[in-house]
């Protein structure tokens, strides 16, 4: 079994507390949570089953019973989700102190007001207007004052409170709560005709200000009345009462939403159902059966009805199963964490549809009216049952009908749940594109929940994932239309609605399979004073999110029907204008045919949206387009997300390779060649770029492996002179085969002797160089031995030590790395420009050379490779950003990083991986050593790449850095500016070292940049001496090796001009004199005798020292502290 985290993970949302069961002696039956749900409660005489015993975090007793059965994914996520369960229920008592004292005085006051007289639209507008100054909050279209029916107003026949309030599923948060109060309005002022033309929405808007009206009379100071529209729909205008707080004191974290609802089952179901018609012109005939159906407005009036019966389904739902109220809250959590509510700007399916459509599907919706879900799953089971139900049937091609054989559904872009016994769609409030969202969201959470390997408890659950830069490769902004859209469909819809339904049609259809989702964002009116006029959704423009597909979003050649085809090829032209081109193909094919021009990802996708939105919605509003996330692309040194910049350092590989094992003469046969620099893994910031006069500056790493002989050496200093002897000899025959090689022998390491000390470097007349060094396997199994050899002195057996692990990093490790991270840039072409964004992050950040860069391409293969609860990303934006959120969550003290790059590791082999890293903070708990484990299929040790570096210092810096990144990401959302994230701050250092241009490479960059005359160019000397040679990094090598124990120095290779500083704290604190510091010191303290007491660090001398090995190089120096 894995081990349990040693911490409690907390909702990105933070809720957290107690189950606890509570009646109240006032008639109210359940509420329903803030902006999500509606659902009353049963009658007072209703046998009420008692609820199961609950275990100590809120879970039946004998749920521990079902590990061995399988009925949770392990014991450890049970254990994990009843931790939760426990943590996001509020306190009641506490949260909601005072609550049952105002809904009681509420009700009584509601059931005090006076009834009122049936009256024409005119006068009842008047009667409220001038005495009480309320503008009644009628839905459009307004209704016509000299209408023939009347309004008016009688005391309610019921007041319940609904839903979770009363229920206890309601979750801790951020926000205000709302506790539901059901107003039952009486059968009395209504008519049977009254569901016809709005106007039942007209008398229920009357008998919500005449509540208000006798309301604002009677209530306190303290409460403060206003409108609001329940779940962001017209059609349901509501009254809230929040209290303000007193004597300064916190006002109450919760309010009132007060809710008119109609007499249950006084309209015909039969005339409300989703393919009738309730909206006629005067003009129309009395049945409407020609007229379009009108859905959303029969669904809006059928909800108002069934209130105490979705109530009941619920209640009866939780007695049939004892999970039933866990799985919602699971439900309701996982639904939060993506955004999802019934508010209509949030997709319109909250945790009311969920727990609905659960119940439902406990009842029946299976084959021959079987149930789909079993009354004997636990809450996990149930939940994922949910999920699966939600990612593999498609309400919009195959409607579910429950419980209702002679209604016949119909195809449609709108999901279609219907619940027979009541009549309604549960899913009218969505649409096509938030369905579409709510699939994809749950198959990616199906995949997810299915990874056995890893714990996927957090990424289920805890992970906010509605960051919109997160989810989304790319926005658009669009503006609103000046003149309004004319409907078609005869529905209810709102001008906001009906054009983001007609910018959703287009671009689908345009886009293609270019793009895996769209989603366009809408937004809700916000709430308005009672003697103020509606409000309404301000004139901002709509935005549309996408999910490219990477495989298609840059296609250049779009292929349309047959010439022979005639409609259809008449609609693509209709549809595409003058961009459909008739064209013949190599293939003989003669087909209408798009054309786009060559460039970025996003370029070719703005170039269709502008196309599709001027042709189909205006030139006005396509001059106002404005498309957000191709900034990160571009903040690479090559723009460009195509490996393509790679390819000639690639192709002049495969040649050198050919080269080196066309060789004749070596002593021994060669076995391998292999690549381990960044450059020829698509890993590097900048990609390789060469020629004839500027050859590479920075050599390609490159490894060469003989087949094995008894003939080498069995000491390991013998063998790095032999490889000497090798690379010379390699040399001499690369440049007797061709004159357009030269050789260069290097040396390295020369004051650790046991480790590689020489090197090859091979230039080509193309401008290509390769720094050859020999593998040979022997050194492994002599420095093991000389490091357990109990003889040797402890320096030496601590050199071998040192030098083993140098020897699996370069000659074991990289190799696979190099050559994984490669076989992966080619199938998430992404993740090559991820890792180099995420690299330039970190440089600019001044962490280069701190941080090793396969650290970082392990950190960037994560994102692609175990990407949930995403799927893998589609864009760099979402690869860095998520990257970056990782780094900001990770625990590194007490979790390993795990990368499967071939998708065969086991739970065990994870779990051995934990074991390890636990072991680690035993053996040094003052994470001296190793502070990261980063462990892959290729290395379970975890420490390749991370042993000695970073530093915990680096460490702490690196996941604070990303932490501040992320807080300015989700701060300023789809406004951020990138570069923002990118700009380092200096006044964290206790120094700042200012280097010369004409040293830090600047200068180079501007000269090799500068338009020349061609035969110039050709005629000017090549400088062999600067391939390899960086003064910056020379000096930062030697200040690290003098100071390395009082100073840690930053600096950036794209920004060589600074190099920052901070002292030792360890080092520069006061201490007793003792001979051999290391560091230069000065007196500290002085007795009054005169006698040294205390030395401590002198930094000024310090700093001279620094200074003078500079020489040049130093312009400045900026001392802080």
């Amino acid at each position: 079994m894995a081990s349990i985290p040693s911490k409690r993970r907390k909702l990105d949302h933070e809720i957290n507390n107690q189950r606890k069961h509570q009646h109240d002696t006032m008639e109210e039956e359940s509420s329903l949570d803030g902006m999500e749900d509606v659902a009353p409660t049963p009658p007072a005489h209703a046998n009420i089953k008692p609820t199961p015993s609950l275990g100590k975090h809120g879970s039946r007793v004998d749920d521990s019973a079902l590990y061995a059965e399988g009925i949770y994914k392990s014991s450890v996520f049970k254990l994990q989700t009843d931790l939760m369960l426990a943590e996001v229920q509020p306190n009641y008592e506490r949260q909601f102190d005072g609550a049952n004292d105002v809904l009681r005085n509420l009700k009584m006051w509601i059931e005090a007001i006076e009834g009122r007289d049936a009256v024409s639209v005119g006068d009842a507008i008047k009667a409220l207007q001038k005495p009480h100054k309320i503008t009644i909050p009628f839905p459009e279209p307004k209704p016509d004052h000299n209408a023939a029916y009347k309004l008016a107003f009688a005391p309610p026949t019921n007041i319940n409170v609904v839903g979770s309030y009363t229920l206890k599923t309601m979750l801790k948060a951020d926000t205000i709560v709302a506790i539901d109060m059901v107003v039952v309005m009486p059968a009395s002022i209504f008519q049977d005709k009254d569901y016809l033309n709005y106007r039942y929405f007209y008398k229920r808007a009357y008998y919500l200000a005449c509540i208000a009206a006798g309301l604002q009379k009677v209530v306190p100071e303290n409460y403060v009345i206003k409108f609001k529209y329940l779940n962001g729909n017209a059609l349901h205008p509501i009254l809230y009462v929040k209290l303000s707080s007193k004597d300064n004191s916190k006002p109450p974290a919760w309010e009132i939403r007060i809710i008119p609802a109609a007499p249950q089952g006084f309209f015909s179901e039969s005339k409300l159902r989703p393919n009738k018609n309730a909206i006629r012109p005067k003009d129309a005939a009395e049945t409407g059966s020609n007229l379009p159906p009108t859905p959303f407005y029969n669904a809006s009036l059928k909800s108002d009805g069934n209130y105490e019966s979705y109530l009941k389904l619920l209640h009866s739902a939780s007695k049939q199963s004892n999970s039933f109220v866990e799985a919602s809250l699971l439900g309701r959590i996982w639904l939060r964490q993506r955004n999802f509510g019934s508010c209509v700007s949030k997709g319109g399916f909250g945790h009311f549809e969920w727990a609905a459509t659960t119940a439902l599907l406990l009842k029946g919706g299976g084959p021959k009216g079987r149930s789909i879900l079993s009354p004997g799953y636990s809450s996990y089971q149930l939940f994922k049952a949910m999920l699966q139900f939600l990612s593999t049937r498609d309400l919009s091609s195959k409607p579910l009908v429950y419980q209702s054989p002679d209604f016949i559904a119909t195809k449609s872009d709108i999901p279609m749940l219907f619940d027979g016994p009541r009549g309604q769609n549960l899913l009218y409030k969505m649409t096509h594109w938030s369905y579409s969202l709510l699939r994809a969201e749950a198959t990616a959470s199906i995949e997810m929940l299915n990874d056995e390997a890893f714990d996927q408890f957090e990424a289920a659950f805890v992970m906010n994932v509605s960051q919109p830069l997160e989810r989304f490769d790319c926005h658009v902004r669009i503006p609103l239309p000046s003149h309004p859209i004319d409907s078609s469909t005869g529905d209810h819809i709102t001008q906001r609605s009906l054009f983001s339904r007609r910018v959703y049609e287009v671009l689908r259809e345009g886009l293609m399979d270019r793009v895996q989702l769209i989603n366009v964002n809408t937004s809700i009116p916000s709430s308005w004073q009672i003697k103020a006029q509606p409000a309404h959704v301000l004139e901002e423009p709509i935005r549309v999110s996408v999910i490219f597909d990477p495989s298609n979003i840059d296609r250049l050649v779009d292929h349309g029907p047959s010439a022979e085809e005639k409609k259809s090829a008449a609609k693509f032209q209709k549809f595409w204008g003058e961009k459909a081109e008739l064209r013949r193909f190599k293939d003989g094919s003669i087909l209408e045919s798009l054309i786009w021009k060559a460039g970025s990802s996003y370029s070719i996708f703005q170039e269709i949206a502008s196309h599709l939105v001027n042709r189909h919605l205006g030139a006005e509003i396509s001059k106002g387009l404005v498309f957000i996330g191709e900034s990160f692309t571009k903040a690479l040194p090559a723009p460009s997300t195509s490996a393509k910049s790679f390819e000639s350092l690639k192709q002049a590989f495969n040649s050198f390779e050919k080269d080196v094992r066309d060789l004749e003469g070596l002593p021994l046969q060669l076995r391998q060649l292999s690549s381990i620099s960044s450059q020829l893994r698509y890993a590097s910031i900048d990609p390789p770029t060469f020629s004839p006069q500027h050859p590479l500056s920075i050599p390609a790493d490159v490894l060469i492996q003989f087949e094995g002989s008894g003939r080498w050496p069995d000491d390991v200093v013998a063998i790095q002179r032999t490889k000497i002897a090798f690379l010379l000899k390699i040399g001499d025959l690369l440049q007797s085969t061709s004159e357009g090689i030269t050789t260069r022998i290097g040396l390295e390491n020369e004051n650790h002797q046991l480790q590689n000390c020489a090197f090859l470097d091979v230039l080509y007349e193309s401008g290509a160089v390769f720094r050859l060094r020999i593998h040979n396997d022997r050194e492994q199994t002599l420095l093991e031995r000389l490091m357990k050899d109990k003889a040797a002195d402890p320096r030496t057996r601590e050199d071998a030590t040192s030098a083993l692990s140098l020897y699996r990093r370069m000659f074991v490790q990289l190799p696979l790395l190099t050559q994984s991270i490669s076989t992966h840039c080619t199938r998430y072409p992404l993740l090559s420009p991820t890792i180099r964004l995420l690299k330039l992050w970190i440089d600019r950040h001044m962490l280069s050379g701190l941080v090793s860069e396969e650290f970082i391409e392990l950190l960037a293969a994560r994102t692609f490779l175990r990407p949930y609860p995403w799927r893998a990303p589609s864009s760099v934006m979402t690869g860095f950003l998520r990257t970056l959120d990782f780094l900001e969550r990770w625990d590194w003290r007490n979790e390993p990083l795990v990368v499967d790059f071939t998708g065969t590791m086991t739970r065990k082999d994870v779990a051995s991986i934990q074991t390890r890293l636990d072991a680690w903070r035993k053996i040094d708990p003052a994470m001296n050593r190793t502070v990261l484990l980063a462990a892959s299929n290729h290395d379970t040790t975890g420490v390749a790449f991370t042993d000695r570096t970073p530093s915990k210092v680096i460490a702490t810096r690196m996941s604070t850095l990303a932490s501040s990144a992320m807080k300015v990401v989700r701060e300023k959302r789809v406004e951020l500016d990138h570069r923002t994230l990118f700009v380092p701050s200096l006044t964290d250092y206790d120094f700042v070292l200012h280097i010369s241009p004409k040293f830090a490479g600047v200068q180079k960059r501007k000269e090799g940049s500068r338009n020349k005359f061609k035969n110039l160019e050709v005629q000017r000397e090549v400088d062999l001496d600067g391939v390899g040679y960086q003064s910056v990094q020379l000096y930062l090598e030697e200040l690290n090796n003098l100071y390395s124990s009082s100073i840690v120095f930053f600096h950036s290779t794209s920004n060589e001009t600074v190099i920052g500083g901070l002292w030792n704290p360890q080092t520069v604190s006061a201490r007793a004199f003792k001979v051999n510091l290391t560091y230069a010191t000065r007196v500290a303290k002085e007795e009054e005798d005169g006698e040294t007491e205390e030395i401590e660090l002198d930094k000024s001398a310090t700093l001279l020292e620094i200074v003078r090995l500079g020489g040049d190089m130093i312009t400045a120096v900026e001392k802080r502290r």
